[in-house]
């Protein structure tokens, strides 16, 4: 029998006979995910300074990965890339999303990225982006005064590890 999901960390929904792996939208993995009538989902989070400054500073990680990856899926010249880095963009994107939702924003920032035609190059740039994007949220997750917040960090700590993995595989 089919059952409706929800992911506890971006909120969005997912209809199926059992959890994903890892939301559809997001990335989390399968512990955020649940059914919908038991998540507990809200972004209307009280924000410290810091916590403000950090959920600022990864809404714009998040639009500069969104954006990198969307350009890298437009010209990588290898097909299986053209799929990873739009796959990866659309990730990237709903954490952007998430971060918008946290800061009470309209609508999420445009941005202004390049990328390579070789799909090695953008491989290398990926690897280095979430690199510095787990850096960042393992140390905004250590440090977050917001329980909510810090669920955030370490949730998109192990999707951003996840995509590393991507890079790290077909850097082999």
């Amino acid at each position: 029998m089919v059952k409706l999901y929800r992911c506890t960390i971006c909120g969005d929904a997912y209809i199926g006979e059992n959890p994903p792996a890892n939301c559809p939208f997001c990335g989390a993995h399968i512990k955020y995910i649940k059914e919908a009538k038991d998540a507990d989902v809200s972004f209307d989070v009280e924000l410290s300074a810091r916590d403000k400054a950090n959920a600022e500073h990864a809404l714009q990680v998040e639009v500069s990965n969104a954006t990198f990856y969307a350009c890298a899926a437009d010209k990588t010249d290898n097909p299986e890339g053209k799929i990873l880095f739009k796959a990866l963009g659309k990730v990237e994107a709903e954490h952007a999303s998430i971060w918008k939702k946290i800061l009470k924003l309209k609508s999420v920032p445009q941005g202004n990225e390049t990328c390579h035609s070789q799909n090695v190059e953008n491989l290398k740039d990926s690897h280095a982006r979430e690199t510095r994007a787990i850096d960042f949220y393992s140390k905004a997750a250590a440090e977050a005064d917001s329980q909510r917040i810090k669920q955030i960090f370490e949730a998109l700590v192990e999707v951003e590890t996840d995509h590393l993995h991507l890079s790290e595989e077909r850097l082999k």
